[in-house]
């Protein structure tokens, strides 16, 4: 999954940076002050204004998605990691967390955080949740909507 993000991110840099090499092409030279251009004209002002929010955007969307794939853990030098979780109510969960090689199972609830039990044998991580990634369920539900 990583791996095709990764992809479609360098395809579209490599859009960005096609237009732009495009736009340079089509704008030849730079004006100079003789020429009669002015450089704070409303046109280049929403030049600059709409590269600045895409670069921002750019920076913010990379952003997301490391955040979502869970490459930028910085936390215990990268070697605690949150294997999973479940909701057992409005505001407790339990949650297995990976530090080293021990896994634990620990409840977390409004101010306290709770060991529940250290496991013995660690448990193997699972590529896609028990139900299905969010596009599996998707289908099936696209599907259901469908055939009634």
């Amino acid at each position: 999954m990583f791996q095709t993000m990764q992809c479609r991110a360098l395809v579209l840099a490599g859009m960005l940076m096609t237009v732009s090499a495009h736009a340079t092409e089509e704008a030849g030279s730079t004006p100079s002050p003789a020429s009669g251009t002015d450089p704070m004209a409303v046109s280049n002002l929403w030049q600059l204004t709409l590269g600045m929010v895409a670069v921002l955007g750019l920076m913010l969307g990379l952003a997301w998605i490391l955040k979502r794939t869970g490459k930028f853990q910085m936390a215990a030098g990268g070697s605690l990691k949150i294997l999973g979780g479940l909701s057992m109510g409005t505001r407790e969960r339990v949650v297995l967390l990976q530090v080293g090689e021990t896994q634990l199972l620990v409840g977390v609830a409004p101010g306290r955080v709770q060991t529940l039990h250290v496991l013995d044998q660690p448990l193997q991580a699972q590529d896609q949740p028990a139900g299905g990634g969010f596009a599996d369920q998707l289908g099936r539900m696209m599907g259901k909507g469908s055939s009634t």
